[in-house]
This record gives structure tokens, sequence and C-alpha cells, in this order.
């Protein structure tokens, strides 16, 4: 007796619309991450090509010692924020010039920057031109 199916089903799989995502998803992921830099601070603080002049009413000092200086004198970086308000007072448009020596932390720049930014002052940090 004949028992044999006429209904074979072939075991063959299409990869033509699974190769299609593969490239699309393929495409996304090189375009991302060519978008998002894993380096997103590689900058040196110090040289700078910028020309911007600034009426330089107040200056602040960081040396290499972590030692601040207030338009040349020594402070405690404690008291910055009580004595700067201090020193620009009277003036409509202050502007504080921030000198930062290349091997001071960025932590500590930032820190002065943020006590200039709750007061509404604007801050230029100083740079050397680039050679």
């Amino acid at each position: 007796m004949g028992l044999r199916s006429r209904n074979k089903r072939l075991a063959e799989f299409q990869l033509a619309s699974l190769t299609d995502i593969v490239f699309l998803l393929l495409i996304f992921f090189v375009l991302t991450s060519s978008i998002v830099s894993p380096n997103a601070l590689n900058i040196l603080l110090p040289n700078s090509d910028s020309q911007t002049q600034a009426t330089q009413s107040v200056s602040i000092s960081i040396d290499k010692d972590l030692k601040y200086y207030l338009n040349g004198e020594e402070i405690d970086p404690a008291w910055l924020e009580t004595m700067l308000p201090a020193k620009l007072a009277g003036q409509t448009d202050p502007t504080v010039v921030l000198s930062a020596d290349k091997s001071v932390p960025v932590e500590y720049v930032v820190g002065v920057m943020n006590i200039a930014s709750s007061m509404k002052i604007k801050m230029v940090l100083a740079t050397t031109p680039k050679k």
C-alpha cells in the first residue's frame, strides 16, 4: 500500500529578510557609535588661540600649590564667596578673570566658576597663547 504523503515540506529557511534586518541594525550601531564620543573632555586649559579681551576688575588666581589669590592677595578659598561681592560692589557689569596653573585639577577651577555663577558674575578663564 502506498501510504506516502503527497504534501512534502521542504526544510528550507529564507534568510533574505533576516539579512536585511541585521544589515540595518549594523548601520544603526555604526552611526550611533560614531556620534557618542567617550573622550568628551580631551582639553588642555592653559593654551588658547582666542583673543577675548575683558575689562579686568577682579582677578582670581590659583597656583600649583592650590593657593588662592584675589587681586594678588592670598586668601582662604572658604572666604572667596564672601570677599568677591565686596570687591565687585558698585560695578554695573562685573567680570572676573580666573588664572589657574596648568597642574591645578579642574575641580578647583569649576568650584570657583560655580561661585561666580551663583552670584551671576561673568567669568573669563585666562590662558596663554598657543605657540
